[in-house]
């Protein structure tokens, strides 16, 4: 499913400052229920909750190649867990010095636990067992 993304700054301050946060190593990532979600329900032509993400990349990462390549890495690695996230959430992911030169899988286990840690993934519906 397509995330959109966040283009206020408003939201971004907002995230930052009333929602949730894990800070790894090579990442920090906010986390706030989104007030809008359900006009963007209604306008979405599934009819389904999107989480909007944003992305931070400092200056202080490197060069505009570096930080391209860092955003890249990061869409990837949220784009392998965003199946099994609950909807309806802004979504900031902040990248941090460390992350420079790491592969989407190093990030990628750091994204998963922070979803894990901030309660992000929806609970798995129980197997359904057969009756005779």
């Amino acid at each position: 499913m397509k995330e959109t993304a966040i283009k206020e700054n408003h939201l971004y301050n907002k995230a930052y400052t009333r929602g949730k946060r894990y800070v790894g190593r090579y990442v920090a990532v906010y986390v706030l229920k989104d007030l809008a979600a359900k006009r963007l329900m209604n306008a979405n032509p599934t009819g389904e909750y999107l989480n909007r993400l944003g992305l931070t990349v400092s200056k202080k990462i490197g060069g505009a190649v570096c930080r391209n390549r860092t955003k890249r890495i990061i869409r990837e690695a949220y784009r392998a867990c965003s199946g099994r996230l609950r909807r309806g959430y802004l979504i900031v992911i902040s990248a941090r010095g460390a992350i420079v030169g790491k592969k989407t899988g190093d990030v990628l286990s750091e994204l998963d636990a922070a979803f894990v840690d901030l309660k992000m993934y929806a609970a798995e519906k129980p197997p359904v067992s057969e009756e005779k």
